[in-house]
């Protein structure tokens, strides 16, 4: 597989795995807050990015620093005790469920799903073990 190809996915990855916390919020509050209100109604834990808590990563800036510095995943799950399986395993149920949504939804074919899927596996290793450094 192309070095190109590796960084794309790697890149879309980490993005996708950062925007999910954003995503899960809702924009729509079914009541009204007052601005000096102490109660949050918001049932999701902002704090319970899966791969923040898989990777043991304090913050997202701690891990994108990390990554900033040419630590792959695995260079990161090790440092913190973690197993990097356990880490592609996370990542690969979360984008097979992205692409079952995308799927239902209509986005992509059944084709795409089923080629898509078949390579999730090998790409997330791949980018888990991929450090990237800018040049």
């Amino acid at each position: 597989m192309n070095m190109k190809r590796v960084m794309i996915v790697g890149t879309m990855m980490v993005t996708m795995s950062f925007a999910g916390t954003a995503w899960g919020k809702s924009a729509i509050s079914p009541i009204p807050l007052a601005k000096w209100s102490i109660v949050n109604l918001d049932t999701k834990d902002g704090s319970g990015d899966e791969l923040l808590s898989a990777l043991n990563q304090a913050s997202e800036e701690d891990l994108v620093q990390e990554l900033y510095v040419g630590k792959s995943l695995r260079m990161i799950a090790e440092e913190n005790g973690v197993d990097i399986n356990e880490v592609i395993s996370l990542q690969v149920r979360q984008l097979r469920e992205q692409l079952d949504q995308r799927l239902a939804s209509g986005s992509i074919s059944p084709e795409q799903h089923a080629v898509q899927t078949a390579e999730l596996e090998e790409l997330v290793t791949e980018s888990a073990n991929a450090a990237y450094t800018l040049v």
